[in-house]
């Protein structure tokens, strides 16, 4: 790999970044939304694919855990990290059932369900979503672009500005960091 085509991925990463300065209210405004959830005794359950898998994974682990502050745990369920039900749900239905068919068990009014999906097009993803909000839970799309099919579904829509995988799951990253420090802070008082 060329040192151009490192300096194209920076510069990427940059414009992401400068992009996320118009979305500092909207990433504000989940934060609140967790807050306001967690005050009330509800539950964020994520969910995503591959490395949205992992992003879904990585907000649990910050809100459970702690982001910079030690404070009490705070309910939250990542539903990719169960492989029996998974396996179980792929199986015996399909995959594109496993995250709605955890949502029909699990979630309900006052809860939140919280997606992440570069494309927004994930068809597990997408049913989630319509699930969730079937069952009364308020739904946020971590996505890109115009979010795809799964931006129709999601009462919050968190995108990042751009339309490349890599950008759209850092952004991601920043936004959940963004999200649990808010949070955090809030938890801690």
């Amino acid at each position: 790999m060329t040192a151009q085509v490192l300096a194209a991925h920076v510069e990427g990463h940059l414009a992401a970044a400068r992009g996320m300065a118009a979305l500092i209210p909207v990433v504000e405004a989940a934060a609140d939304l967790l807050i306001e959830t967690f005050a009330r005794g509800g539950t964020l359950y994520t969910m995503g694919n591959g490395g949205s898998a992992a992003d879904a994974q990585h907000l649990t682990g910050e809100l459970i855990g702690h982001y910079k502050r030690d404070r009490r745990p705070l309910p939250t369920v990542t539903l990719t990290t169960d492989a029996t039900v998974m396996t179980c749900i792929a199986n015996d239905y399909a995959y594109e059932d496993v995250f709605a068919r955890q949502v029909q068990a699990l979630a309900g009014p006052g809860d939140v369900v919280a997606a992440f999906t570069t494309s927004g097009n994930s068809p597990n993803v997408v049913g989630a979503l319509k699930t969730a909000r079937s069952k009364g839970a308020v739904t946020v799309l971590f996505g890109g672009k115009d979010g795809g099919a799964a931006a129709e579904h999601a009462d919050h829509l968190l995108l990042a500005p751009s339309s490349e995988t890599p950008r759209i799951q850092e952004i991601h990253t920043l936004m959940l960091h963004m999200i649990s420090d808010k949070v955090d802070a809030w938890a801690a008082s």
